[in-house]
């Protein structure tokens, strides 16, 4: 994993922003601990910041056919230059079969890295080998023979990749500090980036919430050359009836993710999983260990999350119904891992929010991100890489608003349906400019016009197959985002098995009521590796990722938020509505465990900081 960030523009020279392009991608210093580097060349400088975890000696970035540019390559003289520069980052896991067929085709590898095989595939088959690629991943190709820059991204959006215009040309970063970090991008935000903070896992795809940043959509390509910029998309999902029985359907499903986990294991680093004692995270290590057995690896090492004092503080809610600690152990015991718990101190989780912060360049959800963050940092102690159960509940279908829009359609989001008011949260001058209630509705029927039908579908089925494309297209990206940003944040790279898009493919046209063979969420998941798993883990019902209950952290949050509407300089008074939030520190309504409404107030906390540190401008 890595960070890339890169400026193109064919009507200027650029060759001599080096120490820009090294500043760009210096802000992604925890992205990349191992390694820097820049191109240069008259009208495209591509900045790299590595994270070594494959191939560590010849793998390094900016690359060209030639090899690593170096920490500050240059194009050299136009006879000279070479044909293609790629800045590259993420994991293409089918890369070995990928350099085979290359080299059958008489290519020449120097290394083992895939970011030589995407290199080569595009010398080889153009942007055709965009389709060929397996993984997770995000880059910039600038093809030196046309002057055109490619910028790529991954079928299901796993790694970020952010873009703005910029002259005759485009800035773009991993991260939006990267593309910030360029003198002629203001930090702005205008209504319709405020209108994505304020509510969760609703912002459409492309949108970047600071001001005229855009996001490369999952499944696309953006090319700009000199005739412009263009948008192509290359993968999206195919609707066709569904036609394996249960059985089949069981063993094609073990077979996939089988895959897709022993395709993820390779690194030249520690690697570790994510264990939640929940069916996901219990899959990929039960069939993680499994395949490093049968491989002669050793035993895996997994590391779970609890917070101080939870034995006594956790309470139920609607997405945690259960401590993890009891299940994590049953699984750990069962399977035979080396297993670590990493405790969390919740009081500590306030002094943490700028952190995350930083970490995403944008408020977030509060401790849910704190304390993803702090379990990435202690992980990282130990490996570079961790396997991840994320996805899971989005295909297999999961969360309890599944069953609950098969039983009763609400015609709206399903995590954000049983919200009231939106606008209630706003300043009155907010409300003047922003209506959050339109803009839900809004993207909600722009959303919904993107699912592809399958002809004859109806009822339930049809509304199943609504409710899983808006999963995967806009609450996905939410929660996939949340893990990019805590765990680069630390230099850790973190897979995600269940979302190889072959998977997903296949689940996309399973029907509802096979995903949910046996009466319970994800039965089908269950069913298929339930032989791996003790049994009061393979029924255990969904429970969220934990976050803060303890009296001393909600304390702590309501210390905060007085102190900060209790200053009248404070920057966050001018959005938000300061006596609806005076009445939500006295009462705990803003602390629900779930969607609806979000984690409000220690939102809030960040919304302040960022308008303070980032110097944010709002336009409306």
């Amino acid at each position: 994993m890595c960070g890339i960030t890169g400026w193109v523009d064919h009507t200027r020279d650029l060759s001599g922003q080096g120490p820009l392009l090294t500043a760009m991608a210096a802000t992604m210093a925890p992205r990349g601990p191992d390694g820097a580097g820049v191109w240069l060349s008259p009208h495209a400088a591509l900045g790299h910041r590595r994270l070594a975890l494959i191939d560590l000696a010849t793998g390094g970035q900016p690359m060209t056919p030639a090899g690593p540019a170096g920490p500050a390559g240059s194009a050299g003289p136009a006879d000279m230059a070479p044909p293609a520069v790629l800045v590259f980052s993420g994991e293409v896991y089918n890369h070995g079969e990928l350099r085979a067929e290359l080299a059958r085709r008489g290519h020449a590898f120097r290394g083992r890295s895939d970011t030589e095989v995407v290199l080569r595939a595009y010398l080889e088959w153009g942007e055709g080998a965009f389709d060929r690629l397996v993984g997770m991943y995000a880059f910039a190709l600038w093809d030196t023979r046309t002057e055109t820059l490619l910028l790529v991204r991954d079928r299901l959006g796993i790694k970020p990749l952010y873009w703005t215009r910029r002259g005759d040309g485009v800035i773009f970063g991993s991260e939006p500090k990267a593309v910030l970090a360029h003198p002629e991008v203001p930090a702005e935000v205008d209504a319709e980036g405020l209108a994505a903070l304020f509510t969760v896992a609703i912002k459409p795809p492309g949108q970047g919430v600071y001001r005229g940043l855009d996001e490369v959509r999952p499944g696309h390509v953006v090319r700009v050359d000199r005739d412009g910029v263009r948008h192509r998309r290359y993968w999206e999902l195919t609707t066709a009836p569904h036609t394996d029985d249960l059985p089949t359907t069981v063993a094609e499903v073990r077979r996939l993710l089988g895959d897709a986990v022993g395709s993820q294991l390779e690194s030249d680093v520690p690697l570790i999983a994510l264990l939640s004692g929940g069916i996901d995270s219990s899959a990929i290590v039960a069939l993680a260990a499994r395949r490093l057995a049968a491989d002669g690896g050793g035993r895996l090492a997994t590391y779970a999350l609890d917070f101080t004092g939870s034995e006594t503080d956790f309470k139920p809610d609607a997405l945690h119904v259960s401590r993890d600690a009891p299940f994590v152990r049953a699984v750990a015991g069962h399977v035979g891992t080396d297993h670590t718990d990493v405790s969390v101190e919740t009081a500590s989780l306030v002094g943490e929010l700028g952190p995350a912060l930083r970490a995403r360049d944008m408020p977030g959800v509060g401790d849910l991100d704190v304390s993803l963050l702090l379990l990435f940092r202690e992980v990282r102690r130990h490996a570079a890489v961790a396997l991840s159960g994320e996805g899971a509940d989005d295909f297999f279908g999961g969360y309890p608003w599944f069953r609950a829009e098969a039983e009763r359609p609400t015609d709206n989001f399903p995590w954000s349906a049983g919200v009231k008011d939106r606008n209630a949260q706003l300043s009155p001058q907010l409300r003047e400019a922003l209506d959050l209630d339109a803009y839900v509705a809004d993207a909600y029927r722009t959303a919904l016009a993107e699912v592809p039908r399958l002809d004859g579908e109806s009822g339930a089925d049809r509304r199943m197959r609504e409710v899983f494309h808006l999963q995967i297209t806009r609450f996905l990206p939410f929660l996939l985002d949340r893990k990019d940003r805590m765990s680069m944040a630390n230099g850790l790279e973190v897979r995600v098995p269940f979302c190889d898009h072959r998977l997903v493919e296949y689940l996309w046209n399973v029907p509802w009521e096979v995903k949910r063979t046996g009466g319970q969420e994800k039965g089908l998941l269950r069913r298929a590796v339930a032989d791996l798993l003790p049994e009061k883990v393979v029924r255990r019902p969904k429970s969220g990722f934990p976050f803060g209950h303890s009296p001393a952290y909600l304390d702590a949050i309501r210390r905060t938020v007085r102190t900060i509407v209790a200053d009248p300089a404070a920057p966050v008074l001018d959005l938000v509505n300061v006596p609806a939030v005076r009445a939500m520190v006295d009462s705990d309504a803003w602390f629900s465990g779930d969607f609806t409404p979000p984690p409000w107030l220690p939102r809030l906390i960040q919304l302040d900081q960022w308008l303070r540190e980032y110097g944010v401008r709002v336009v409306l």
